[in-house]
């Protein structure tokens, strides 16, 4: 028999990917994350597993499950899986991309003019009964977004939609990426590529839409910020670790930037304490990029359908380790 194992709840309708498939799959009813002992020894003998950002899949917990044939995330990142130790352990990863960029890059610009507006703030003023009258010099005094410098760190299908949102307020689009689009590419968007210090010195909102890698790790340290304008804003819906936290904190409290919207953290759920304390121009929300009724179904059905054709003996859609060819099960 072949078993499929789904660590944490998703939305059940996606299992109707596994109809007629002959693949026996186990929901595991419950939003909480499992200990990663527990994780192992629950998904020892299962074929497939369905798992969430949240679970930590590696070299240890791959050796423990050694009937593992393929592991789908949940998530466009999979930072949270050791793939090279996979591909050694001749186990398929996938993701579920594009399904999300619409969903993500609507969230980043909501988050760049929420932050940009003092728009949370603005709502805890009025609730708490402290709005009396309109005045000339407003309490929560925002930034111009129309005709401002838009700088993008990274420039993947979540860039380039931000990218295009961006042409409606009619803002100077630059970016920095460690490929470079074609010329013709460039100029369909409206972008300009630049190097990583004249992105940091030019833009008036930095949007981080990098996966993290071992390059990206702290890209948003001290020193990057020290290189942005007094005013600019920080934006970060991509992955918390690629933005120091700590540095950032720092960078807001002193002036050296204005102001930061975030939607990842470095130690997700875990939000730097001084962060938190910071009530002006900085906007934090709970991992929301791809929180849209539509989108969260389908990144289920995603991951649903790539473990049944990679059980299936087929090539997932969304296949991460294309050097693991998939393999008929036994049944």
């Amino acid at each position: 028999m072949t078993r499929v194992f789904v660590s944490q709840e998703i939305v059940e309708d996606a299992l109707e990917e596994f109809e007629g498939s002959g693949i026996t799959v186990d929901l595991r009813r419950d939003h909480r994350p499992l200990p990663a002992e527990e994780l192992r020894a629950t998904a020892a003998d299962y074929d497939g597993l369905i798992c969430l950002l949240t679970d930590r899949i590696d070299a240890e917990f791959l050796a423990a499950c050694p009937r593992l044939r393929v592991v789908a995330n949940v998530a466009v990142g999979f930072d949270n899986i050791d793939v090279a130790a996979a591909t050694r352990a001749g186990v398929a990863v996938t993701n579920t991309p594009r399904v999300l960029t619409d969903a993500t890059a609507d969230l980043a610009f909501t988050l760049l003019l929420a932050t940009a507006r003092r728009v949370p703030e603005g709502d805890a003023f009025l609730r708490a009964g402290k709005y009396t009258h309109w005045r000339v010099k407003q309490e929560q005094m925002g930034v111009d977004v129309f005709g401002a410098t838009l700088g993008l760190f990274g420039l993947g299908q979540i860039g380039r939609a931000v990218a295009r949102r961006a042409r409606g307020f009619d803002m100077t689009v630059l970016y920095h990426d460690v490929h470079r689009l074609p010329a013709e590419d460039e100029r369909e968007l409206g972008v300009t590529y630049v190097e990583f210090e004249e992105l940091l010195a030019r833009s008036d909102f930095v949007s981080v839409h990098s996966p993290l890698t071992d390059t990206t790790r702290h890209r948003f340290d001290a020193a990057a910020f020290a290189a942005m304008k007094p005013t600019a804003m920080l934006i970060n819906t991509a992955r918390g670790p690629v933005v120091d936290e700590a540095a950032l904190a720092a960078a807001l409290r002193d002036g050296v930037i204005a102001g930061a919207g975030l939607d990842v953290f470095e130690r997700e759920p875990e939000v730097d304490a001084q962060l938190v304390q910071l009530r002006e121009r900085v906007v934090l929300l709970p991992h929301l990029g791809s929180a849209t009724g539509t989108t969260r179904r389908e990144m289920c059905r995603m991951a649903a359908r790539n473990v049944r054709d990679a059980l299936s003996g087929k090539r997932p859609e969304s296949l991460v380790n294309p050097e693991v060819a998939p393999r008929e099960g036994t049944g």
